[in-house]
Parts: structure tokens; C-alpha cells; sequence
């Protein structure tokens, strides 16, 4: 079954349900603060598995003490789909298990 792209609407409308992540142009976006390089570290590494679980990948971008994560479709030119909410979700329900705000 192909991936389709989302409506701003159904874009805007989902992401009102995922406290601090924002829909930013054609990418959903959110950065995590964590207690440590290590806790930061161990999430991304949690992140890579759930990609990989999905085969669906993000961008992530490792700071000392926080993750930043950026999802969008490439093989439907770089919008917003069911895919990448998917991997949001699970990455909102690791997020506190890494003690991330």
C-alpha cells in the first residue's frame, strides 16, 4: 500500500495531540532535554531501533545534553504521512523512560 502525504489539516490536528512536537514547514520536530551526554546518547540509540523496527529513519542530531529529532516521508518528496507519526509516537513513548523533558 503506497504512503500518501497529509492535509495540513489532518497534519495540524495530529500533532495537537503530541505535547512539544510542532509541525515545522513539511517536517515534524521536537527536541528532548535530558540529564546527561550518556542519557542523550542511549536515546538516540533507542531512536535507531525503532527506525529500524519501521525502516522508517529521522533525522537526529545529538547535542550534549539533548536530541533533536526531525521526521518526514523522502519517498513521498519530503511531506508529512501516517509513517512518520508512527515513529513519533513511539518516540514520545521513550522519551520518559531517558528521564527526557
Amino acid at each position: 500500500m503506497p504512503v500518501e502525504p497529509l492535509s495540513q489539516q489532518e497534519i495540524e490536528n495530529r500533532i495537537a495531540e503530541l505535547p512539544g512536537w510542532s509541525a515545522d514547514g513539511d517536517r515534524l520536530t521536537r527536541s528532548y532535554r535530558l540529564g546527561s551526554h550518556f542519557a542523550a546518547t542511549a536515546m538516540v540509540v533507542h531512536i535507531a531501533q525503532v527506525q529500524e523496527e519501521l525502516d522508517h529513519h529521522s533525522d537526529l542530531t545529538l547535542g550534549y545534553n539533548t536530541v533533536s529529532v526531525s521526521v518526514n516521508t523522502h519517498s513521498v518528496g519530503g511531506k508529512v504521512t501516517e509513517l512518520d507519526f508512527q515513529l513519533v509516537r513511539r518516540v514520545a513513548d521513550l522519551a520518559p523512560a531517558h528521564g527526557a523533558s
